[in-house]
């Protein structure tokens, strides 16, 4: 078995082993399997059915993972998104008032139309289209947003006077409340200080050792009446339930729910462009960003096979929008798995394999709470936010168009929001001032720019 492995995943040819290439593999799950917990919570607040949603999350996940290995032979994860999936659920299906149905027919629309863009070169001629500004810019958007999702999610934000304020915790000492949505903000910010000093301390799978143990707080403040679960005020037990055994949750209530009803409206038209603007570089960014880690890249700074990579990411989409979950892409967290040593697809198996077999712990994830997760969202939020520091600010035609696109994702609530204003922004400061006859600006940006200019006019 060993002979075979080292055979056809060409070990030798990439220096490193099988055992090597396993403990990558559990490397790189072991720092996004907090996606298993996360992911039902988003799609959830979208009206979906969260026992179906970690099912299609983790075969999305293995069967996008396994499609990497066999196309490329790289060391890559794939999962549904963070950012995509908040977009998904707060913006199309909260904002924009279409049912989530609609929203998994515009990610497999996303997905078929990359899967022929993929066997092409077109997908990566189109990343290369869009300026280095505004894809910084809309990674630290993202990650403000689900910051800011996180953070509202465990009830440390919410609601006041000035629009959003920091959790009462004195007057709901006073009316009671304190012992549920209270003591989760409380849990909540411990998780998220201790998940920063493990990530300080560049402890294998901080994020996912960050929820378990807010998580296990958790837990002992309700075994000792700390913690008092309140369904009014969406604060559930978060003690899991073996009542139906280990069984899997069924697929049913996600498995082919896909609406095409909107399909001929410009507002489905802007929602696939916007899912696909995401994904677009944020796919592209991350092979090329793990890939150079691993020294993989060419002389000429690109990604041998990266057809294949491509490839396998756009099928993982299609069959994730079949399964029931927002678009399935490549982990930024694969990096863990490659500092680790993995260099090949052998990686990507294990990762697959461990993802199947967490299937049989559903009852586990899913009484993990939203206050658990908080600190993930807030971490990775933090991660996706550090980005920015790659814009020149010396530059006001590239450095305004980044920050407009990051700070007005989480003020307006919206992910398609921030790439509209920041392309549209983008295109009007670099003509105005005259920039545009010094760069070379992609006809690609000025027709999105004109289309979201009419999504403002006529939606």
């Amino acid at each position: 078995m060993t002979t075979f492995l080292e055979n056809y995943f060409r070990l030798k040819e990439h220096n490193t082993d099988v055992r090597k290439e396993i403990l990558a593999g559990i490397t790189t799950f072991m720092t996004m399997a907090y996606i298993l917990a996360v992911n039902p919570g988003i799609l959830s607040a979208a009206g979906m059915d969260a026992g179906a949603v970690f099912t299609a999350t983790a075969l999305g996940a293995c069967i996008g993972t396994v499609l990497m290995a066999l196309f490329s032979n790289y060391p890559f994860a794939l999962a549904p998104g963070m950012g995509l999936n908040a977009f998904f659920a707060y913006t199309v299906v909260g904002q924009m008032g279409y049912s989530w149905q609609v929203a998994l027919a515009a990610v497999f629309v996303e997905g078929i139309i990359f899967i022929i863009l993929s066997l092409t070169k077109v997908r990566s001629a189109l990343f290369n289209a869009i300026p280095p500004a505004l894809k910084v810019g809309v990674t630290s958007g993202i990650g403000l947003f689900i910051t800011f999702i996180g953070l509202e999610n465990a009830k440390i934000v919410v609601s006041g006077p000035t629009l959003v304020g920091l959790y009462p915790f004195k007057a709901a000492f006073a009316d009671g409340t304190f012992w549920s949505t209270g003591i989760g903000a409380l849990l909540a910010l411990i998780g998220i200080l201790l998940t920063a000093v493990m990530l300080a301390k560049k402890v294998p799978g901080g994020i996912l050792l960050g929820i378990i143990i807010t998580w296990g707080l958790g837990m002992l403040c309700e075994l000792t009446g700390i913690y008092v679960p309140d369904p009014k005020l969406g604060m559930f037990s978060v003690m899991p339930s073996f009542a139906n055994g280990i069984a899997i949750p069924s697929l049913a209530p996600t498995f082919m729910q896909l609406d095409f009803s909107a399909i001929f409206t410009f507002n489905f038209v802007t929602i696939m462009l916007s899912f696909m603007f995401v994904d677009l570089f944020d796919t592209l960014g991350t092979l090329i960003g793990v890939a150079s880690k691993a020294n993989m890249l060419d002389k000429n700074g690109r990604l041998p096979k990266i057809e294949g990579a491509l490839l396998a990411d756009s099928i993982a989409t299609t069959g994730g929008a079949l399964l029931g979950t927002s678009t399935v892409t490549t982990f930024v967290e694969s990096s863990a798995g490659v500092a680790a040593g993995g260099r090949s697809g052998l990686t990507s198996i294990t990762v697959a394999v461990l993802f199947f077999l967490s299937l049989f712990f559903a009852p586990i994830f899913l009484a993990i709470p939203a206050f658990a997760t908080a600190p993930a969202l807030v971490i990775v939020g933090f991660l996706m936010v550090s980005s920015l520091l790659n814009v020149d600010f010396n530059d006001m035609t590239e450095a305004i168009p980044a920050f407009i696109a990051a700070v007005a994702m989480p003020f307006m609530y919206s992910i398609s929001e921030g790439i509209a204003m920041g392309v549209i922004s983008y295109v009007v400061i670099n003509l105005l001032s005259g920039a545009h006859r010094m760069k070379q600006i992609s006809g690609v940006i000025y027709i999105l720019a004109i289309i979201f200019v009419l999504k403002y006019i006529y939606v």
